[in-house]
């Protein structure tokens, strides 16, 4: 029986030679919200190393929906033709089909970079920006500045940013695009009771909560080509006991979007409370992802402390996901499938530069590569 990791999958009409994914990890590296040098080697070290989809980290719609102002954000032409460069990098030297992280952080919004403490950055300073969110609730009672209630004007804005980055993306050339409503960024904050304390209706009730995150998908669906995967990344679960956002209403959420053409689901868990209390373990969120899939049907994404093959095979292999992402275990060992195709006798993409490295290379070598000599 052949490895299950390395079968293909199609998302739409996207095939990709394996179900191991590059998770979005942000680099706190960009240049007023454009990719720079260490982006092209970052994302293109992957390239080369035999994974099925390469997903950027969280991309902000607009400036203000940058994390950091070290995040990249996708609006203006600048900013696209610096990661169309990074695009046809990995491209050029890769087999992985290339994906992008579309994102908003919301009151999570303005803070400084982990290496300087991570801190949240006042609007007042040079480097910060007023943030915004559902409601004039903080990520945590100290040292967090509210973030502005969103009126109607708002909330058109950033689901027309949203449209504008995902067509950006589109003319890029990426073939796949995730909404980012995960890990208390802007649509998370919709969808969970403890940020979203509005009155109107896009608050209140599941189907209130749900109503913009949805409008959001429906707006880049529609422009979005269908021959390309779109899909969603969600926090399962708060882990807040004090909050409805459990697995039951992300299911709910996660059928609603079936309805609306979401091509697959990328599950993951909270980041929305410094209340929560996380169950952490291996694997421990794949569970999620075996019950969103079991309550929908659509394919799912695995991700969380996923680190050894056999683990991600077994995964696979029991019907709880149907692809795994990585993000630590890639940044700790980038030929991580390499490794993985060795372990599990299965076929691995390789640069012939490389091949000498791995027994695991029976594959095609990726594209680009050898450069033929002339002369």
């Amino acid at each position: 029986m052949g490895s299950r990791l390395f079968s293909p999958i199609s998302l739409a009409d996207v095939e990709l030679r394996n179900r191991i994914i590059v998770s979005p990890m942000c680099q706190y590296s960009a240049d007023a919200g454009c990719a720079t040098d260490w982006h092209l080697m970052h994302l293109g070290q992957f390239a080369v190393s035999g994974v099925g989809l390469i997903l950027t980290e969280a991309v902000g719609v607009e400036m203000a929906g940058r994390i950091t102002p070290g995040c990249l954000s996708l609006c203006s032409d600048a900013q696209e033709s610096s990661l169309k460069r990074v695009f046809d990098f990995c491209q050029k030297f890769g087999h992985a089909k290339m994906g992008i992280q579309l994102a908003h952080a919301g009151r999570k919004g303005s803070t400084d970079l982990p290496w300087n403490g991570g801190k949240p950055i006042s609007p007042n300073e040079p480097r910060g920006w007023q943030t915004d969110g559902p409601s004039a609730v903080p990520y945590a009672p100290k040292g967090w500045d509210a973030p502005a209630a969103l009126d109607q004007a708002g909330l058109l804005r950033i689901k027309n940013a949203f449209v504008s980055a995902a067509q950006r993306a589109d003319r890029i050339g990426f073939d796949v695009a995730e909404l980012h409503a995960a890990h208390g960024y802007l649509l998370h904050q919709f969808l969970s009771p403890l940020s979203n304390l509005r009155a109107d209706e896009f608050g209140g009730s599941l189907q209130g909560r749900m109503r913009f995150p949805l409008a959001v998908f429906e707006a880049v669906r529609e422009i979005w080509p269908k021959h390309k995967a779109l899909g969603v990344r969600l926090s399962a679960t708060d882990w807040v006991a004090r909050s409805s956002w459990t697995l039951a209403e992300s299911q709910i959420f996660a059928g609603e979007l079936k309805t609306r053409g979401c091509d697959f689901i990328d599950v993951s868990s909270a980041g929305n409370s410094p209340e929560q209390e996380i169950d952490a373990g291996p694997g421990y969120q794949t569970g999620f992802a075996a019950e969103i899939k079991r309550i929908t049907g659509m394919p799912t994404m695995a991700v969380g402390h996923i680190t050894d093959p056999k683990q991600a095979e077994a995964v696979l292999r029991s019907e709880q996901a149907d692809m795994v992402a990585l993000g630590r275990a890639m940044l700790n060992n980038p030929r991580w499938a390499w490794q993985a195709a060795e372990s599990l006798n299965a076929k691995a993409a390789y640069p012939p530069q490389y091949r000498r490295s791995n027994k695991a290379f029976l594959a095609l070598p990726v594209p680009g590569n050898p450069p033929v000599a002339t002369k």
